[in-house]
C-alpha cells in the first residue's frame, strides 16, 4: 500500500506534473491524474521530456472527475486550496490518505471546496499561491512527517 495518494485534478503544465511524479517516488506515493490533462503522458512525450524516472512512478489516470471520486469511495480525501479554511498542519494525515490538488490556473472549484472542505497553505505578500509542484511538496512532506513520526510534538527518524 502506498504511504499516500497524490491526486491532480486537470493538471495543465507537464513540468509541474513531472516534478510531482519525482516527488511521489521520493515519498512512496501513488500519483493520480484526472483527465482532461493539458499535456500528453504518452511514452514518446515522456521520453522527449527527459523524464527517465517516469516508468517507476506509481501512476493511475482517471478519465474524469466522477470516475476519480468513485475510485476514492470511502478513502479519506483531503483537498488543498487557497480557498481552504484550516491550515495544512492541522490536517489529520494518515497512511493511505488521498491528497487532492487543482490545476495550476484555477485550483479546485469553489463548489468542490464548499462541498468537501479544504486545507490551505498560508502565503504572505503579493503572492496569491505557490506553484503547484511546490504546494504538493509542502503538503506531501507534512503528511509524510505525520505518517512516519506521528502527532505534532513528537520527534524521530524521518522528521
Amino acid at each position: 500500500m502506498p504511504r499516500m495518494h497524490i491526486a491532480l485534478i486537470h493538471p495543465e503544465i507537464a513540468p509541474n506534473t513531472g516534478n510531482i511524479g519525482r516527488l511521489c517516488l521520493g515519498v512512496g506515493a501513488t500519483l493520480h491524474l484526472v483527465h482532461p490533462l493539458g499535456f500528453s503522458t504518452s511514452e514518446k512525450a515522456v521520453r522527449r521530456a527527459g523524464l527517465d524516472y517516469w516508468r517507476h512512478v506509481s501512476l493511475r489516470e482517471h478519465e474524469d472527475l466522477p470516475s476519480f471520486w468513485r475510485w476514492v469511495g470511502d478513502r479519506p480525501a483531503h483537498l488543498f486550496s487557497t480557498k481552504g479554511e484550516g491550515g495544512y498542519l492541522d490536517c489529520p494525515y494518515a497512511p493511505g490518505d488521498v491528497l487532492v490538488f487543482g490545476c495550476e490556473s484555477r485550483g479546485l472549484s469553489e463548489a468542490l471546496v464548499a462541498e468537501r472542505g479544504a486545507w490551505r497553505i498560508p502565503v504572505d505578500g503579493p503572492v496569491r499561491s505557490l506553484n503547484l509542484s511546490n504546494a504538493v511538496a509542502v503538503i506531501a512532506y507534512a503528511a509524510l512527517h505525520r505518517i512516519t513520526v506521528g502527532a505534532p510534538g513528537k520527534s524521530g527518524e524521518g522528521a
